[in-house]
């Protein structure tokens, strides 16, 4: 009896095995086959998933390490905006270190044109494989950013590859309106704000942005034998690029910086000028300004002497001082 179980057991494996087999050759588009293909479907939305996340660690790392400030402010930003935000910081911190990296002007050209590339890529919706360039790819999908913006950074830093000083504050000015004001712009876009007090509002933190950031480089760039201060007002009070190079403490390079933090202030004044009438979900693209704030009153304390070792340590109370901006919706 249990032999006859075991062969008829036999028998039905015997048979399920053939109609598989005929059911194959017969319906070669079958059950089976479907399922083939379904698995590497999963597999690979798995994978795009994985690189998405990648991409973001990425720019967030970058960002954090090389934008700390910007780091910062953009995790106070609302969640539909934050990732974004820090692609947009990743892309700028990208080109600001091209200069840095490059030993020649011809490599910065070329690494410039790769970014010109990737933009025109972004644009007919043809997504990267780069970083950084994914990341804005989705930033600019999702919030529909101007193209304009983007495009006037990367040709205002393939300027600067030129390695010149700015023959006056002019000049600093309009390099920062083409660069950070830009990315402010770009900011207020992921926020979904449109509106001209905010815009005009952004020109001027821009601008100071970058005149502040001039001035914080100011050691970084004279252990490298380099100066980017503006020229009209170092003949003014006499100090040379060599005064600079050295580390001098002197009355007049003093006076030098005190002149271009005292713009960098007067810009922050005028952008303030706009707040009661600035909606308050811009707000969020302006907490820079905390930042901005802090290394002037720190400077003023050091008696505008850049060089001063309380000015190379960062500031342990900025993350709070910028929640508490953030908070009350205030810059």
């Amino acid at each position: 009896m249990a032999a006859g179980i075991s062969t008829k057991h036999g028998l039905l494996r015997s048979q399920t095995s053939l109609c598989h087999v005929v059911h194959r050759k017969i319906f070669p588009n079958s059950v089976c086959i479907q399922r083939a293909v379904e698995i590497p479907s999963v597999r690979g939305t798995t994978s795009v998933r994985a690189d998405s996340q990648h991409n973001e660690k990425y720019c967030l790392e970058l960002v954090r390490s090389r934008d700390y400030d910007g780091f910062v402010s953009s995790l106070l930003l609302p969640e539909e905006a934050r990732r974004s935000s820090l692609a947009l910081r990743a892309f700028n911190v990208e080109l600001a270190q091209v200069k840095d990296l490059v030993s020649q002007k011809t490599i910065g050209l070329m690494r410039m044109q790769f970014w010109k590339s990737a933009i025109e890529e972004i644009y007919r919706d043809e997504a990267p494989k780069q970083p950084v360039s994914a990341e804005l790819w989705r930033a600019v999908r999702k919030h529909y950013l101007t193209k304009r913006w983007l495009l006037r950074i990367i040709t205002e830093r393939e300027k600067d590859l030129d390695d010149r000083t700015y023959r006056n504050l002019q000049e600093l000015e309009r390099y920062s309106e083409n660069t950070q004001s830009s990315l402010i712009y770009l900011l207020l876009e992921c926020l979904g704000v449109k509106d001209v007090h905010a815009d005009h509002a952004a020109s001027h933190i821009g601008k100071a942005q970058g005149i502040v950031t001039s001035l914080r480089a100011i050691p970084y760039h004279s252990n490298r034998r380099k100066v980017y201060l503006p020229m009209d007002i170092c003949m003014l009070h006499g100090a040379s690029q060599e005064d600079f190079i050295r580390g001098s403490r002197d009355q007049k390079v003093r006076d030098v910086v005190y002149d271009i933090a005292s713009q960098a202030h007067v810009h922050l004044q005028h952008a303030r000028s706009f707040s009661h009438n600035v909606p308050a979900a811009a707000t969020r693209a302006f907490l820079q300004t905390v930042a901005l704030e802090d290394y002037l009153q720190r400077v003023r304390r050091a008696d505008f002497d850049v060089f001063h070792p309380s000015l190379q340590n960062r500031n342990p109370l900025l993350p709070i001082q910028l929640y508490i901006r953030s908070w009350k919706k205030t810059y």
